[in-house]
């Protein structure tokens, strides 16, 4: 039996109430959703297993008004993105007080040199560059849907991988890896 597209689960979910396709969806874009958190987070595992969480009970919640102008990922893309957003900004708020907490996180993320290179990496980018250059080079997402997430102009967000892309292949150029 041929698995049912995203916008078939949607309307089971909405029209008939089943619990079941929205399991389906979930199943179907946890990895990825989890995968951008870690990406964002520097690779911390408890928060970005909380922000998926997060992500997909707002798709539930919103999902009757998901209207099919975008693909689906998109538009789950775009929660996750408002969801990191609402994170950071209210980390901004409370920074004096867990920045400890923070720190401790970082340093007992390493599970390889390599990942913590990634990370490493990603973290001098700005989150803006890290957004546009984890949706394109981890999520495989073109310039057009990383504009429909961010809700910024296709030349901004070039503009971001440009730079972000940039930084990224100086600073592993620095740190011993040389691209081959």
């Amino acid at each position: 039996m041929k698995p049912l597209d995203d916008l078939s689960l949607v309307r089971q979910v909405t029209v008939s109430h089943n619990k079941r396709a929205f399991d389906q969806l979930v199943v179907r874009y946890q990895s990825p959703i989890r995968r951008f958190f870690l990406s964002q987070t520097l690779g911390d595992q408890p928060l970005s297993d909380d922000l998926a969480q997060d992500t997909f009970v707002k798709a539930y919640t919103k999902l009757a008004q998901y209207r099919g102008q975008s693909k689906f990922s998109t538009w789950l893309y775009r929660i996750a993105y408002n969801v990191f957003y609402d994170y950071t900004r209210q980390r901004k708020m409370t920074e004096g007080l867990d920045s400890p907490a923070v720190a401790a996180r970082h340093a007992t993320v390493s599970d390889s040199q390599l990942k913590m290179d990634l990370y490493d990496a990603l973290d001098i980018l700005t989150p803006i560059e890290r957004l546009c250059v984890t949706l394109q080079l981890m999520e495989g997402q073109p310039i057009d849907k990383i504009a429909d997430i961010t809700g910024l102009a296709e030349g901004t967000v070039k503009s971001h991988l440009f730079r972000g892309k940039g930084k990224l292949t100086t600073y592993l150029k620095q740190n011993g890896y040389d691209g081959k």
